[in-house]
């Protein structure tokens, strides 16, 4: 791990400009989360995601620009979209129990 406590008052990493700082009363606020008051926990996994992003977008991004993505649009594609529904509308009927199948019109 390379975030690091100073004086108890501010936490920096060797992997990341992003910075955290006390803000009393056992609060924390991150450099890139502004307005949020995090735990001593928190703020550390906060910096620590700050630190594996980059590895990660360029990972990702080498494998976007193969289909004409940034790397953010490819994460932002890839979580918010639904995927497919791979069950053929077949199979969804046959499972129906059989008082729903002759409602339906089902043999």
């Amino acid at each position: 791990m390379a975030v690091h406590v100073i004086a108890s008052s501010l936490m920096t990493s060797d992997l990341t400009p992003h910075r955290a700082r006390s803000v009393g009363a056992r609060g924390w606020v991150v450099s890139y989360l502004p307005g949020r008051t995090l735990t001593c926990a928190q703020a550390v996994a906060a910096l620590r995601v700050a630190e594996v992003v980059p590895t990660l977008l360029d990972a990702v991004g080498e494998l976007a620009d193969e289909v004409g993505l940034t790397a953010l649009e490819a994460v932002g594609m890839a979580v918010r979209q639904s995927p497919w529904n791979e069950r053929p509308a077949t199979t969804r009927a046959s499972r129906r129990p059989r008082a729903d199948r002759r409602r339906v019109g089902v043999a």
